[in-house]
């Protein structure tokens, strides 16, 4: 374990009980995302990799436009 996730521990040792079981079900969910989009992009780099051809191509035949971001 870390020394950030250790004093994390610490620190919420000293939450009330109900705050550290919102805290423990919130992290228990985000390590739950993390898994979950690591094995979708996992799975979709055939489909990434299409993407990124049919850009470039639209690209290369002076189809796209700068983006700006001038609000």
């Amino acid at each position: 374990m870390t020394a950030h996730l250790r004093k994390a521990f610490e620190e919420a040792s000293r939450l009330s009980i109900d705050q550290q079981d919102a805290l423990g079900k919130w992290l228990l969910a985000e390590i739950q995302s993390e898994r979950d989009w690591d094995e979708l992009f996992a799975r979709s780099h055939s489909q990434l990799e299409k993407f990124a051809t049919e850009a470039r191509a639209e690209d290369l035949a002076g189809e796209t436009q700068p983006m700006t971001f001038d609000p």
